[in-house]
């Protein structure tokens, strides 16, 4: 997995819009090989980064647990 996507789940507040679209964009990145796309693949690298956001916000919202929440600062200095 890409070093750059960090855990989203069990934070409290929940994962921004924002911190899902950064995570999806480095994922499709990665997968792709291009840290920004040709002129010809813009269209597709964004509408893969939309399609990667929106099912990760719907994944992470659908995910349950019982563990106590996570604290950010404590994550932030382990990244």
């Amino acid at each position: 997995m890409c070093r750059n996507i960090k855990t989203l789940h069990n934070f409290e507040p929940p994962a921004t819009e924002e911190e899902i679209r950064a995570a999806a964009t480095q994922y499709v990145r990665k997968i792709s090989g291009a840290a920004k796309p040709s002129k010809a693949n813009e269209e597709a690298f964004a509408q893969a980064v939309e399609d990667v956001a929106a099912a990760s916000t719907r994944f992470l919202r659908a995910l349950v647990t019982s563990a106590p929440p996570r604290n950010r600062e404590v994550e932030a200095e382990r990244w």
